[in-house]
């Protein structure tokens, strides 16, 4: 049997579940930071955090299809639930990475009143 094949489809499953999940939590909820950010200015907002939103899955489904070049050959069951495993996991931590540095990116430029564009009515 080929385990690889297996671990292909298992990881591919996993990460797009999780991926999806993941951007549109951040979506949903992330909308009243960047609401903050731009002043309760909502089409500048919405259309920040859906750029946002369009960089977040083609960076991590970028990296996800990376991973398939960099996979070790799987000879038994044992190695398949331990690759998908430490591949998950590490798109996981580059989830979380991410995530931490959009938050302090938000945090910094709603310091900077040069930055936040003026309410329009």
């Amino acid at each position: 049997m080929n385990y690889n094949i297996l671990c292909y489809i298992i990881y591919a499953i996993i990460t797009i579940y999780i991926i999806i999940w993941v951007g549109k939590l951040f979506h949903r909820n992330g909308r009243v930071f960047i609401m903050k950010l731009f002043n309760d200015n909502t089409s500048l907002a919405d259309t920040t955090n859906n750029i946002i939103l369009v960089a977040y899955y083609l960076f991590n489904i970028g990296y996800a299809v990376i991973q398939f070049s960099f996979w070790e050959q799987v000879a038994n069951a044992g190695q398949l639930v331990a690759s998908i495993a430490t591949k998950t996991g590490i798109l996981i931590l580059i989830l979380a990475a991410t995530h931490y540095c959009n938050l302090f990116i938000i945090y910094t430029l709603s310091k900077k009143s040069t930055f936040i564009t003026p309410k329009t009515s």
